[in-house]
Formats: C-alpha cells, structure tokens, sequence
C-alpha cells in the first residue's frame, strides 16, 4: 500500500511529500510529554483488546485554513473497528493521564504537507486522484512512535508495538 500511495506523490508545487516508510494513519496524537508518562502510556495501551480488521484507503483530500491549503491526504473508508480502535486508544491514553484530544478524529493518510497554497494549485491534481482507491489491508496492530522533527522532515522512532488478536 506503501507502494501505491508513493505513486501518488508529486505534481504538486511547493509539496512537501512524506517518505513511503512514514506514511501512517494516526490514531491519537499526543504531544510532547515527560519521559515517566512514556511507560503509562504503554502500560495503558498494553490494556487494548480487539481483533484485526480490514481497512481500505479511497479517495484522496485536503485540509485548508482561510483559503490556504496545509495538508494532502488519502482518505479511509468507513470503518467501525477503526473507530472502536480509536476510542480504545483515546481512553488508554486519558487513563494514563493525558488530556483529552480537542480535535475530532479523521482517519487519513497524510501525503503531503503545504505552506500558503491556494486550492487552486491543487484542484487538478485532486480532481486526477480523487478516485484513488487502496486494496484492502489487514489491521494487525498498531505502533506508539515518538517524532522529532529534523531538517527533513519528522523522523519516527518507534517505543512500542501492540499487536491485535487474530480473527476468530
């Protein structure tokens, strides 16, 4: 999937494309905390219980704010077990003694990040992928990464991986 979403990547000036190995879809975002909090956190998540499900990339967006577009992304179809993962990993993360997330969540993949573009300048290449659609993934886990960002973009570092039960 990595691979097809990759292809999608360019022609759009001014994008700042995200590298295939960190393409992801984030389930909670959680800002900067103090390393103790780390190990609630995973100890929290250690807690989440739920088997593996199918989850199909279609369609490609954008985020803008006051005309300008930020962001470029794949969109996910509907799926409640993401969004059951999703609450499950929301209140991991509330148990552990974060706060809660003020943004609701929309499940996407983001491509590319832009700084004051227009939608103009994106329309054609939104209206060329907009009926982008991914085969279908298995959801086997998910990952508790930390990110620092770098000249070149974020790098991730993954601290832990939670694997979801198999199907019965």
């Amino acid at each position: 999937m990595r691979a097809r979403l990759s292809s999608l990547c360019g022609g759009v000036p001014g994008a700042r494309w995200v590298e295939p190995d960190n393409l992801h879809l984030t389930l909670r975002f959680i800002g900067e905390i103090e390393e103790p909090l780390i190990e609630d956190i995973v100890f929290a998540l250690r807690a989440i219980r739920m088997e593996a499900f199918p989850l199909t990339l279609s369609s490609v967006g954008h985020f803008e704010r006051r005309g300008r577009v930020r962001q470029i992304w794949a969109g996910i179809m509907p799926s409640p077990q993401l969004m059951d993962l999703q609450r499950r990993v929301e209140s991991a993360i509330l148990r552990a003694g974060i706060r809660s997330e003020s943004r609701r969540f929309t499940p996407h993949v983001t491509l590319a990040r832009l700084k004051d573009v227009k939608i103009e300048a994106v329309g054609a290449w939104l209206h060329a992928n907009g009926p982008f659609r991914g085969f279908p993934i298995t959801v086997a886990g998910f990952t508790l990464f930390a990110s620092y960002l770098g000249g070149g973009g974020p790098v991730y570092q993954p601290i832990e991986d939670f694997a979801l039960a198999d199907p019965v």
